[in-house]
């Protein structure tokens, strides 16, 4: 593999999708989410991206090779088509980034897709009981649709910078002719904390302003069986970025392998 590329495991043909994307990041609030949107809705997987610039290795989970990947679900609800994008990894250079986040929005622009909707956690340092959710939008006109729905929409001087992907997607979207928001859960930003509390937030915003149909009562013994797995994922992955900082400037990258 030489570039990124996304593998297609079933053709599918949606009316003007809505994608959500939850990626690895700040209280693992964005994997959380949408993970728990693609369980609850029955969503179907279509599709898989690999890339060159995620980490070189393999996790062993469950006595089996898993590579690192992410994936591309869809789903009907009430008449209307959903794409979910969840991940183990965000790429570790600028310029993966970039290709990757093409590559993605050159799928969904070929599916039709209308908008780009990223989840990712606002660190604050704070534990907060009932967390806000923030939107950070491409216009004013993107307002309307979260009138009424508790967003806090007013965001400069509280957010400077959304970092990765969940900045990065919806950021390009607009070149790709498409709608570009970032739903940001408040959270602690403590390490390897999962924040289930600004998932439900979040996720409490889509379901008033999306009408999708799940339960939240399932989120905690949801979040509880995903937890040793992104646990790992981030240790391995802090220890491989730790070994590239040592590495710098040397033409070997030495891992277990």
């Amino acid at each position: 593999m030489i570039e990124t590329q996304i593998k297609v495991l079933e053709k599918v043909k949606l009316k003007n999708p809505t994608c959500f994307i939850g990626l690895p990041g700040i209280g693992h609030i964005g994997r959380i989410a949408v993970e728990y949107l693609v369980h609850e809705t029955k969503a179907k997987k279509f599709a898989e991206l690999y890339s060159p610039y995620f980490f070189p290795f393999i996790i062993v989970h469950e006595n089996r090779i898993h590579t690192l990947r992410n994936e591309f679900y869809w789903t009907r609800q009430k008449g209307k088509d959903y794409i979910f994008l969840i991940g183990d990894v965000q790429t570790y250079d600028p310029k993966g980034h970039y290709e990757v986040a093409g590559k993605i929005l050159d799928l969904l622009k070929g599916m039709g897709c209308k908008k780009v909707i990223t989840i990712g956690g606002f660190s604050t340092g704070n534990v907060s009981e009932k967390p806000k959710v923030f939107a950070v939008l491409n216009s004013k006109e993107q307002e309307a649709e979260f009138k009424g729905s508790g967003v806090e929409m007013k965001v400069s001087g509280q957010i400077a910078t959304v970092v990765g992907a969940s900045g990065l997607l919806p950021g390009l979207a607009d070149l790709y002719g498409m709608a570009g928001y970032c739903l940001l859960g408040e959270t602690s930003g403590f390490p390897i904390i999962t924040d289930p509390t600004a998932a439900s937030a979040v996720l409490r915003v889509i379901q008033k302003i999306y009408k999708i149909n799940f339960d939240l009562v399932k989120l905690k013994a949801k979040v509880e069986a995903m937890h040793d797995f992104i646990k790992k994922l981030h240790d391995i992955q802090s220890q491989a970025m730790d070994q590239l900082q040592k590495t710098k400037g040397k033409e070997d990258l030495k891992y277990i392998g």
